[in-house]
């Protein structure tokens, strides 16, 4: 069975989210359970592109409106990441270092889509299914049935993978001239809202799509930036797959990262020299329970709410806890953390900006991982934590309920939260304080964490049962 990825991003190519370690892990578990799975992506000018090599194995110009674009398709040699990993080179157009917010983002996403169209069209290229990761390559299953230059692949199954639906990649009407030749009077199926709305356009005309947790499916047709009634209308062709983890980049046991790896049965031990590490580092105290934040500092994480919520619960529980944030985002947000460790400097500290190697060893040094998220499709974020024994602290959204049980009830082992506020944040704090305080059950349930099953494995399965029931000659 051969398989398409196509994506914007993949883990170590170019990382901006959790799409990254989606399309960067997949694949690769595709392809141990036999598949043939690829991923295509647009080039990116960064390290893994400069100190990797490539093969030249396409070149050929194509349109985008009336301008002319060459274009090529380079292949890393060696397949080192576990899959045959394809780089859509435009010069001036997709060489770049950052992967958005360019002024033409989204001219580069449209020429990405095209000059894959064209390659795998041209050179005879004969995909059992052609998996699209978000709107960046939602305008593939339109064009391989509306356009003519592609009907040799009408055919071909599409699936379209939903990793985030508050982003569409909508564009005016002005702009439809930069699509190849299609059937005008199918324009209804690129349209949303008065806007060609590529997202929109994969959940018309795909075959299948998913979702990156059961409860984010259900949650698409009540937010969705503007998209509930179309997730309401197909929701027939939808399913949640809960998303994995590379449990080979994600182990405590082997991580280059962490300066003390530590197995399950070394968790007590392990963890409070990784914390020990981490905390000289940031200039906190080891001696007190640690909370930590990964991730982007804008409202859909929550962060907005961590300064107040930090702030009261400091006041609530004077010198009783640490807190750590690594991430970047919204200014405001980010100074407003900066103020909080100049006030709080012996329980606060921020890194403004993200660092992988840090990330993991927050994973392995904290006590409790804090996710506030007014929108997690799935969160890998606390995943990645219970696989390094931190408890993690979330509200209780998406994926986020699919995969943390709360300490209190029957089999739980995180802290779960009804909503994005200030009370809520600050209530859950209270509970992992006391949670903390009582040292053998925290060890239990942090044992119990790090025994759960969250690889790739199982859900390279359900994509794989998924295939195959749109091509069950395979």
């Amino acid at each position: 069975m051969r398989i398409f990825h196509l994506s914007a991003e993949c883990y170590p190519i170019a990382k901006v989210g959790g799409l990254a370690d989606v399309v960067g892990a997949l694949p690769k578990y595709q392809n141990l359970a036999g598949l043939q799975a690829a991923v295509v992506m647009p080039f990116y000018d960064r390290k893994f592109t400069q100190e990797n090599e490539f093969d030249t194995v396409f070149q050929a110009s194509t349109l985008l409106g009336t301008r002319r674009l060459y274009f090529e398709i380079l292949k890393e040699k060696t397949d080192k990441l576990g899959f045959e990993l394809y780089l859509v080179k435009i010069p001036g157009l997709i060489d770049r270092v950052e992967v958005y917010q360019y002024p033409d983002e989204t001219e580069q996403f449209i020429a990405f889509q095209i000059a894959f169209l064209d390659w795998i069209s041209y050179s005879q290229q004969s995909p059992d299914i052609i998996h699209c990761h978000d709107h960046h390559s939602g305008l593939v299953p339109f064009l391989l049935q509306h356009s003519k230059l592609y009907t040799r692949l009408a055919n071909t199954p599409t699936v379209l993978t939903i990793h985030n639906g508050q982003y569409h990649g909508s564009f005016g009407w002005d702009k439809l001239f930069y699509l190849p030749e299609i059937d005008l009077s199918k324009t209804g199926l690129l349209d949303w809202g008065g806007a060609i709305n590529p997202l929109a356009s994969a959940v018309k005309c795909c075959w299948r799509y998913t979702t990156v947790s059961p409860t984010y499916l259900r949650e698409l047709s009540i937010s969705s930036n503007g998209l509930e009634y179309l997730f309401y209308l197909e929701g027939a062709k939808g399913q949640g797959i809960i998303n994995g983890i590379d449990t080979d980049v994600w182990d405590p046991n082997k991580d280059p990262m962490i300066p003390n790896k530590f197995s399950i049965k070394q968790i007590t031990k392990g963890k409070q020299a990784n914390k020990e590490a981490l905390c000289s580092r940031f200039d906190l105290s080891p001696d007190k329970p640690l909370i930590s934040f990964i991730g982007r500092l804008v409202g859909e994480k929550g962060a907005d709410l961590l300064p107040a919520a930090m702030e009261e619960s400091f006041n609530e529980h004077p010198g009783g806890f640490n807190f750590l944030v690594l991430g970047a985002g919204e200014k405001d947000t980010e100074t407003e953390l900066l103020e909080l460790k100049a006030f709080y400097p012996e329980q606060c500290n921020v890194f403004i900006g993200y660092d992988e190697a840090l990330a993991h060893l927050i994973y392995a040094g904290s006590d409790f991982l804090l996710m506030p998220s007014r929108v997690e499709p799935c969160g890998l974020n606390q995943l990645y934590a219970m696989r390094y024994g931190t408890l993690p602290m979330v509200r209780s959204t998406g994926g986020l309920i699919d995969t943390v049980i709360d300490f209190g009830d029957e089999g739980g082992y995180g802290i779960r939260y009804n909503h994005a506020s200030v009370e809520d944040i600050c209530h859950a704090v209270t509970r992992a304080l006391s949670l903390y305080g009582n040292t053998k059950h925290t060890q239990f349930l942090c044992k119990l964490m790090m025994a759960l099953d969250f690889s790739w494995d199982r859900s390279a399965k359900e994509y794989i049962d998924l295939y195959k029931s749109l091509n069950p000659t395979l």
